[in-house]
Formats: structure tokens, sequence, C-alpha cells
């Protein structure tokens, strides 16, 4: 079988299934796996899948985006790992901003106990923040219901009033090619913004937003730094040589 004929019966499979395991696709081509390995590394590389351990997926571009009690429920193990370690980033007396999101939320327990001030556009995060004895700023704006975010005008205005030795955002996807990307235009603002204003930006997502891309883009690579979780296909490494990566171990 001719290497294009391979590839669309990859993807045909692929289009079919969503999911499909090497050894299926090593059948269906009778082809070996390293020349299965070597044809999924070009595929995604054109943005045609992504790979995962023992295969490939269908890549989806532009999805959705989850509410907060749908992305609480993912990869609640390697959010506390991740979070624990960027909190454990931030020093006594800095001023940090929290993005809205689930990783982020996780980061609060862990810093209850630092003289710091945190500035917030997540409005889930508020009972939390009550609750510690840090100083807390919550950007104003309009509420985005679906993640509890405060976006829009009134909140890049609010938020242009700080400067931050930190920032830590949450993403929805991780691309070499085309950055730092999430679904909503009026979220990536406030992202971008919060970065600009900042000494140090850090990215703080689950190896799951690896090769993913969403509509609207943040921040080329490297702009921020990495924190995230081991991958069992090790592809951090590529994102190494542009930008800093910390790989979190359990």
């Amino acid at each position: 079988m001719l290497t294009s004929e391979r590839h669309q019966a990859i993807l045909q499979l692929l289009k079919e299934k969503e999911v499909v395991k090497l050894q299926d696709l090593t059948e269906e081509t009778d082809a070996s796996e390293s020349t299965i390995r070597r044809d999924l590394s070009q595929l995604e590389e054109q943005q045609l899948l992504k790979r995962v351990h023992g295969g490939a997926s269908l890549l989806k571009k532009n999805r959705l985006e989850l509410s907060v009690p749908e992305k609480s429920s993912k990869n609640i193990q390697e959010k506390k790992v991740i979070a624990q370690y960027a909190a454990s980033l931030v020093e006594e007396g800095d001023c940090i901003f929290l993005d809205a999101g689930t990783t982020t939320f996780e980061m609060i327990s862990y810093l209850i106990e630092k003289d710091i001030v945190i500035v917030t556009n997540g409005l889930m995060h508020l009972p939390a923040l009550i609750e510690s004895h840090m100083h807390v700023y919550l950007v104003g704006g309009k509420l985005k219901r679906h993640t509890g975010a405060m976006i829009g005008k009134g909140a890049i205005l609010s938020l242009q009033q700080y400067c931050f030795d930190k920032c830590f955002i949450g993403v929805n996807g991780i691309h070499l090619q085309y950055g730092y990307t999430t679904p909503d235009t009026e979220e990536a603002m406030i992202k971008q913004i919060a970065m600009s204003l900042s000494r140090e930006a850090f990215i703080i997502a689950d190896d799951s937003k690896l090769s993913e891309t969403s509509f609207s883009k943040i921040a080329d690579i490297h702009e921020a730094a990495i924190i995230t979780n081991e991958h069992e296909e090790n592809k951090w490494e590529l994102y190494q040589e542009k930008t800093t990566v910390e790989v979190v171990r359990r």
C-alpha cells in the first residue's frame, strides 16, 4: 500500500471510530508499527489527527467550550498536581492574576497561607477566596455564565489598572504552530492583557491540551512558560525548544 493510500485509510478509520489503536491500524493497512507511527507523526504535523498513547484520535478543532462542572470532572488528579507546583512558584508579597479556569481554581487551596494579592476574573473562585486571608480583587465586566468568567470592555478596563508579578492562565489548546488558544474571543483578550501586564506568565494545562487548537489565539508558544503533567509520548520535548516547560510528576 502506498503512503498516500495508508494515510487515507488511517483518516477514514478515524472518521468512523474517532479513536483508533495502533494495532487496528497495522491490521487495516498491513504495515509495520514503525511505519504507522511515522504516518501518524506526519498526519499530526498536517493537523489531521492527534496522537495518543497506543494510537490516534480525531482532531476536533473549534469545539464547543465545556461548562465549569464539565471541566471540573476531567483530569482531576493531573490538575491538582499542576496547581500545587504552580502555587509553589508564588512568593510572599507577590501580586498575581488567576485566570477563570478549573486548574487555576485548584491553586487556591495551596495559596491560602501566603501573604499575597490575588486579582481574578473568575467568579467561581470567590467562595474559596473568601475563606482565605489573602487580599482579593475581582475584575469587573460582563459575566460569562458558561464559565463564570468576567469578560468584555469593563473587564479589560478594570484589569488594566493592575500590574502583576505572575499570571496563571488556562487554555484549551497548546500547539507549536498556532500557540495558545481558547474558544471565546473575549476571554482570549483578557488572557492576552493579563500576560502583557505580568513580569512572568505561566500557562497551566494538563496534557489533554497538547496539539489541540481552538478558535481564538491568546499568544505564541514562546510568550509564556508551560506547567503541565507527563505525556506518555514525551512530546513536550518539542515545546522545550521554544519555551520553558515544567513537567510535573505525581
